[in-house]
């Protein structure tokens, strides 16, 4: 087996060659227009064959467009502006992640695509970074290429209609609709070499790659924001398999393609789809250089040392769910989440020294989940001036652990925290209330006892003085 992946990121912000914003709307669009695309050849005088096989469908394309997310660059009646500074920034901090090397100089190329994805019949595209690798359990990993390219326009589906001409002959018109204003959307694009090993190696190198993605600022986050592509070969032709949504299909398309491949024979590279149920359906032949020429519209952006230097490379989720567990000593679910969160733990616990990293933690993370599941509460309004107010609270034992989600409740339901509903209950109360529980349940097991007592006074109740008293009774 030899296997490589590509792993494609959008972008947030504007896109890559106009200043619209990167939002994929649905819904009725604002205006349509139709196109027909026609293949051109590369700066080398060759023609594509997945380009020309794309042509002889004679398709004709109906795009949905948005005012707020699309601009005349956007449907190919503008010239593009410059590249965006900020998604080169963001890729390029990728790139030095990734160990890979700056190119010395950005030039953007046209890909030719004409399926209809793209409005003008190519992708703009820019390498930007070369021959970095990956560690990974089955040992280092090339990254071959990492590209800044324009995403494609979001398809919603195709029609045939019969038609007649003049002579009264029938023929069937092939219609595609797309939505566009995904289009132009900045995507980085992240080439693997073939040392990939095995299914679940693929799925490994995946998955590494994307918490590196994460761990940059500036990612779109949600489904379809990240997609996955696989070659891969079983001593025959490349075949790449394209449309992995989720991490977990990857060994399971592989494990098929590699018994598909033995059963049919494979002479021709090409592109198949990755199905839903984990089986791959034919697309196209394989592309080739043959669809590349230079976009002279966009210019160059010369990659210097002093540029390299001012980029700031953020810390690996890795490493910081790492810190958390060593530093703070939390638990590694809870110091996950933290992470997943963009929490800052520090403004807290240093804040709070005395008290509990993982009560922080947990109050943070698992008391919200519990406030929407279990009271329905809308937890979209507590903010970490809500947070502090509780944890300041705790810090001066103005309330216990115990009185946390009462607290919370309180901030989100009325805005303010009512003190006296959490006085605790007195000793002599206590002592009390345990030897009526005793009274009334002869032979009460000491847990018996405690689980009655927290009912009784529904959070009041200082556990450590509770057990105290039911010890010296009992």
């Amino acid at each position: 087996m030899k296997c490589g992946i590509e792993i494609h990121q959008q972008l947030a912000g504007k896109k890559l060659f106009c200043n619209c914003n990167s939002i994929i709307i649905d819904g009725k669009p604002d205006f349509t227009f139709e196109r027909k695309l026609r293949t051109s050849q590369s700066e080398m005088g060759e023609t594509d064959k997945a380009a020309l096989f794309e042509a002889g469908k004679k398709r004709t394309f109906v795009y949905n467009g948005y005012h707020d997310s699309n601009c005349l660059t956007c449907i190919d009646e503008e010239p593009p502006q410059e590249i965006n500074k900020e998604a080169l920034d963001i890729a390029m901090q990728v790139a030095l992640l990734l160990n890979a090397k700056p190119v010395d100089e950005v030039q953007v190329m046209r890909k030719v695509v004409i399926d209809g994805s793209n409005v003008s019949g190519f992708q703009r595209t820019a390498l930007i970074a070369t021959d970095g690798y990956l560690e990974t359990s089955e040992g280092k990993i090339e990254i071959e290429s990492i590209c800044l390219e324009e995403e494609a326009a979001k398809k919603l589906g195709e029609k045939v209609f019969l038609l007649q001409n003049k002579n009264k002959k029938k023929y069937n018109v092939f219609q595609i609709k797309y939505n566009i204003s995904r289009l132009g959307i900045p995507l980085i694009e992240i080439a693997t070499g073939p040392q990939i090993k095995s299914p679940e190696g693929a799925k490994e190198a995946a998955s590494k790659i994307g918490m590196i993605l994460r761990s940059v600022k500036g990612m779109k986050r949600g489904i379809g924001s990240i997609r996955q592509d696989v070659n891969v070969s079983f001593n025959s032709p490349r075949v790449e398999i394209k449309g992995f949504q989720d991490l977990q299909s990857i060994p399971k398309v592989i494990e098929f393609e590699k018994k598909r491949q033995k059963k049919e024979g494979i002479k021709d590279a090409h592109v198949r789809k990755a199905n839903k149920n984990l089986t791959t359906s034919y697309l196209r032949p394989m592309p080739g250089a043959g669809r590349m020429y230079p976009e002279t519209d966009v210019p160059t952006v010369q990659i210097t040392p002093k540029y390299l230097k001012s980029l700031e490379l953020p810390v690996l989720i890795d490493h910081q769910i790492e810190d958390l567990i060593e530093v703070h000593k939390l638990q590694p679910a809870l110091a996950r989440e933290i992470v997943k969160k963009d929490i800052i733990f520090e403004h807290y616990s240093n804040e709070y020294p005395k008290l509990d990293t993982n009560l922080i933690a947990r109050t943070l993370i698992e008391t919200p989940k519990e406030l929407k599941s279990r009271l329905k509460l809308d937890t979209s309004k507590l903010t970490s001036k809500h947070f502090h107010e509780v944890f300041n609270l705790l810090n001066k034992k103005k309330i216990n652990k115990n009185n946390i989600t009462g607290t919370l409740t309180q901030l989100i339901k009325k805005g303010k925290v009512n003190l006296s509903s959490f006085e605790t209950a007195s000793d002599k109360d206590l002592e009390n209330a345990i030897k009526q529980i005793i009274k009334k349940n002869p032979g009460i097991s000491f847990g018996g006892i405690m689980g009655d007592l927290m009912k009784k006074f529904k959070g009041k109740a200082d556990g450590k003085k509770a057990s105290q008293i039911i010890k010296k009774l009992l």
